[in-house]
């Protein structure tokens, strides 16, 4: 008996579902044959690693992603010249190069290019042949012990920032964020019309110093003028008359 207020039951069980499902039977056997073909490889690369050449470090590209780290396609050509390597030697000991990618950050060139000096100090370079050593190529001790390396190396990993404690004040405590928010958005609102007043000011006490001096300096050259005029009356007032030959001198 069928209890409470339920949907009536209609359900639709004549449909051939057998038709629409997807079967594989052959992941046991693709299993083992890429695990044939991983080996096969690291024996025909021997000895590069297994992983292929050296990728740099990136960002991710949008607002969502550009804070992760991902490997790259190749290191550009700034940071192959600044590591001391060269564009046409990259390939051959095992960097990938992408001469398409620029530089947009100094942290970014210092981070890829410290990889590839790690990467060069580690390096064992065999010879192309057995018995002629050339210059850059590892001495027959480094040689005998070198191994193949299987898997990733030199992983990408993402430092997480340390996060300091501190002990909360009555500062900190009356400090009122969303009033100093208001302030900082009016500020900057009103930056245009504080700069123009600020320059017309500016102007206008300039205009008003040149006006002063200008002033002062008409003030001098009059009292010069009036100074050179009362010295000539009292130089003419004090000159003497000469004495008349015959008349007394009192």
């Amino acid at each position: 008996m069928v209890k409470h207020n339920n949907v009536i039951p209609n359900g639709h069980f004549k449909k051939h579902w057998q038709n629409y499902v997807k079967t594989w039977f052959n992941q046991p056997a693709r299993k083992a044959r890429r695990r044939i073909a991983r080996q096969k490889k690291a024996v025909r690369i021997f000895p590069r690693p297994t992983a292929g050449p050296l990728r740099p470090i990136v960002h991710g590209q949008t607002l969502k992603y550009n804070m992760k780290l991902r490997a790259g396609k190749g290191f550009t050509l700034e940071e192959l010249k600044a590591a001391g390597i060269s564009k046409k030697l990259a390939p051959t000991i095992g960097i990938a190069v992408d001469h398409r990618r620029k530089n947009r950050s100094l942290e970014g060139l210092q981070a890829n290019v410290q990889r590839l000096k790690t990467y060069k100090a580690k390096l064992v370079v065999f010879p192309r042949c057995p018995r002629k050593f050339k210059a850059g190529d590892s001495t027959a001790e480094e040689l005998s012990t070198a191994t193949q390396v299987q898997g990733s190396y030199m992983p990408i990993s993402c430092e997480k920032p340390s996060v300091e404690l501190v002990k909360v004040t009555e500062e900190m405590k009356s400090f009122k964020a969303y009033n100093k928010l208001r302030v900082e958005r009016m500020n900057e609102r009103h930056i245009g019309a504080r700069l123009k007043k600020a320059a017309e000011a500016e102007k206008e006490d300039k205009n008003d110093t040149a006006s002063a001096n200008a002033l002062l300096l008409s003030k001098s050259e009059g009292k010069s003028l009036m100074e050179n005029e009362h010295m000539i009356q009292v130089s003419s007032t004090q000159v003497p008359e000469p004495i008349r030959p015959g008349e007394p001198d009192y």
